[in-house]
């Protein structure tokens, strides 16, 4: 099976005008656009991106605004969660391939229902990783309850400079523990080093927690999720049911919400880090998924 290093994928830059992406790309032919999450970069899609450009993908995929080498604008305003998906559309748009076939895990992942909801005419199908459709998850961060337990760093994330000491401190502690999570094996010490420069880049830190602090503030569809749209694509989840940050329960989406919901995968020995635990698994169901 072909790797990362085998296939040299091809960086490039684009220009959306608020900012520029930075982008690797590889294989040729229907455009599919993958989105990490946090803390990740890129390089979170490193085993899936051979898999799906050898299944006969152009695989596009973007440093989201604020992460590694894509532009960091200022002010939390500037990562709402309406720009990140219009990030999306734009990135779409400039590659030539709408509609696109578009992946998500994590904050990835909620970038992506977002811009299937906002933007439907730019996604073919969608398939997300371990982030609920977003009115469940403000549906569970309004009330009581376990989940909300779960969701602690989101609310010490909304404080201003001390989550950036805090994720900072001890070479980077805070952002690796987040990976200790995974299998044993599932991100070694070179994995760790690229993430590591990734997080060093001047700003990148305030940019990435910006994320959580913009969608604390303004959370998609008001502060119920009611003003959603339904999703109009086929949609495919994913769910590693070890995630200690997000219940299980979570995975499926009300019917009216994602009419086109095609399956929910449950993959009960994976965390979190579903991708990256059950690399070849994850990979094949988006490329039966998406040949559909």
């Amino acid at each position: 099976m072909a790797t990362l290093e085998d296939l040299s994928p091809r960086d490039g830059y684009a220009d959306l005008g608020e900012v520029r992406l930075h982008y690797v790309e590889a294989g040729e032919g229907p455009l599919l656009v993958l989105l990490h999450g946090f803390p990740d970069f890129w390089y979170g899609w490193r085993f899936q991106i051979p898999a799906l450009a050898g299944a006969g993908f152009r695989v596009v995929v973007p440093d989201m605004r604020g992460y590694n080498l894509s532009s960091r604008p200022e002010g939390v305003s500037a990562y709402a969660p309406a720009k990140l998906a219009g990030d999306v559309r734009d990135l779409i748009a400039e590659r030539g391939g709408s509609p696109a076939f578009v992946a998500g895990h994590d904050w990835g992942a909620a970038v992506a229902w977002l811009t299937a909801i906002r933007h439907p005419e730019a996604v073919r199908r969608l398939a997300v990783l371990n982030v609920p459709h977003p009115r469940r998850m403000v549906e569970a961060l309004r009330r009581p309850g376990r989940q909300l337990l779960r969701s602690w760093y989101m609310f010490f994330f909304q404080l201003p400079w001390l989550p950036e000491r805090f994720v900072a401190a001890g070479d980077w502690r805070g952002l690796r523990q987040p990976f200790e999570d995974a299998r044993p094996g599932a991100f070694t010490l070179a994995d760790i080093a690229r993430y590591q420069e990734a997080w060093s880049q001047p700003g990148a830190v305030t940019a990435m927690l910006n994320y959580y602090r913009a969608a604390m503030r303004r959370p998609p569809g008001g502060a119920t999720g009611r003003s959603l749209a339904p999703v109009q694509a086929p949609t495919l989840i994913i769910w590693g049911e070890r995630d200690r940050h997000l219940g299980a329960e979570l995975a499926e989406p009300r019917p009216g919400d994602v009419p086109h919901l095609e399956r929910v995968v449950r993959l009960p020995d994976a965390s979190h880090w579903v991708q990256h635990d059950e690399p070849d698994r994850v990979s094949e169901l988006l490329i039966d998924f998406f040949r559909a």
